[in-house]
């Protein structure tokens, strides 16, 4: 990697426009990736202010962003009261930009990339949850590349056992929730807004314009 890929935590916290202290919680929390001591991976960086719309909008609590997913994917939330239901569903009729969307259910999960061996990854496959791309005619993914949603308790023993290794250019990239994994199952096996909200917040822009455009498509479907 070369320095251009690195940022230091300063920087990073007045590219975010936050304090330090609040970007060091980022790192913490897992949304921003540490490489060493005061130095961040500069893609998670801009992965959590794409997300964030620097701030803007307020996000949804996990259990509440993985409900509006639900229920703009044509299904139920039946984890939320029917108050909240109503009012999730108030908030998604109103949205227009996919951006805004985007940032209401940044909480969904928390990125964690890792370098893995290729032995390891038919093991990872049968652990991830992994949205269909393919439904959006992203078809030309590396198949030494995973990219899917694990399960918190899950994932200091898969990293271990799998031997995986913190590294932002790595080939594994894992969306951790702590929300109940059956119902994050049912969601992203039926859902294409999965799929369309992990390519919309992709770093490769063709990718992120296919993912921006079926968010679009999506939220205009569902006034």
């Amino acid at each position: 990697m070369s320095e251009g890929d690195f940022i230091s935590l300063d920087a990073a916290a007045a590219m975010l426009g936050i304090s330090v202290r609040h970007a060091r919680r980022l790192v913490n929390a897992g949304h921003l990736t540490r490489v060493t001591r005061g130095l961040l991976e500069r893609d998670s960086v801009d992965r959590y202010l794409m997300s964030q719309r620097q701030g803007r909008t307020r996000g949804w609590a996990e259990h509440t962003a993985w409900g509006a997913i639900a229920l703009l994917s044509g299904g139920k939330a039946d984890w939320l009261g029917q108050t909240q239901v109503s009012r999730v569903r108030r908030t998604l009729r109103e949205l227009t930009d996919p951006n805004e969307f985007i940032a209401r259910v940044r909480d969904h999960a928390h990125v964690r990339i890792f370098t893995a061996h290729r032995a390891a990854l038919p093991r990872l496959r049968t652990i991830v949850l992994r949205p269909d791309m393919n439904a959006l005619g992203i078809v030309d993914l590396d198949e030494n590349y995973l990219d899917g949603y694990i399960a918190a308790q899950q994932l200091n023993n898969t990293i271990q056992t799998l031997g995986l290794r913190d590294d932002p250019s790595g080939n594994v990239t894992l969306r951790v929730t702590d929300f109940d994994f059956d119902q994050v199952g049912k969601v992203v096996a039926t859902s294409v807004v999965v799929a369309a909200l992990d390519a919309a917040t992709a770093l490769d822009p063709r990718i992120r314009g296919v993912g921006q455009r079926a968010l679009t498509e999506t939220l205009e479907a569902y006034r």
